[in-house]
């Protein structure tokens, strides 16, 4: 509301608008999302509803990707619930393995760039050029091992209750062009936004303008999903 009211101040109008502070549940964007999934599939056809409740709440609220994804689809995470799990030494290791690498990226990796980041973005005015290139430099692998360390302690986890997540992060910075990129940064998200808006808008299939016309919602759509910030 506050973006609103600023950018209407600019072409010269004035509201005052009176907000209400509302505390949010922790992770609601993305279990609105999985929410979602379910009803859209559903609507589709692609899934049965289930009728068993606590598979459906298990799969809305399952705590590891609960709070930063990866954002998983009814398909894929929910009929996973419905089978009786056995306890995976192999999986469990291999989880464990998958948990200590997030934990290096989050603890080593971020925690160590984001000193950096933070002092010279929080001096950026006194910075010369080189070394705001080099704060940049360093926020690219500080967001990197924080959002992609997240999603490998996630999938660790799910691991050791036997549970598959999908992969989130496909080594993004290795890509060969912006395009490869966001096909391997935060898949779970981006995925979602081709299946479920992009593709149902028409895609790329109606001709340049729409197809510019619809990667243009996308990033809006995105944009309010990140935050108003």
């Amino acid at each position: 509301m506050e973006n609103f009211v600023e950018a209407f101040s600019i072409l010269g109008y004035t509201f005052n608008v009176k907000t209400l502070n509302i505390l949010l549940p922790v992770g609601i964007s993305f279990y609105t999302f999985q929410t979602m999934s379910y009803s859209i599939d559903g609507y589709r056809c692609k899934l049965q509803p289930t009728k068993d409740f606590i598979a459906f709440a298990a799969y809305v609220s399952f705590f590891p990707q609960l709070v930063a994804g990866p954002i998983e689809r009814t398909t894929n995470l929910l009929p996973q619930f419905y089978d009786k799990r056995f306890f995976s030494y192999d999986k469990a290791i291999d989880g464990m393995r998958q948990i200590l690498w997030g934990f290096f990226k989050k603890i080593i990796i971020d925690d160590n760039c984001a000193k950096f980041v933070n002092y010279i973005f929080g001096n950026s005015d006194n910075m010369q050029g080189s070394a705001l290139a080099l704060g940049a430099f360093f926020f690219a692998f500080q967001i990197y091992g924080d959002f992609s360390g997240y999603s490998d302690i996630a999938i660790g986890l799910a691991k050791l209750f036997g549970i598959s997540l999908m992969q989130n992060f496909a080594f993004p910075y290795f890509s060969r062009d912006i395009a490869e990129f966001w096909r391997r940064w935060h898949i779970s998200l981006s995925t979602w936004f081709r299946d479920y808006v992009y593709i149902p808008l028409g895609g790329s299939k109606n001709g340049t303008a729409k197809s510019l016309r619809n990667t243009l919602i996308i990033f809006l759509v995105s944009d309010f999903w990140h935050g108003a910030n």
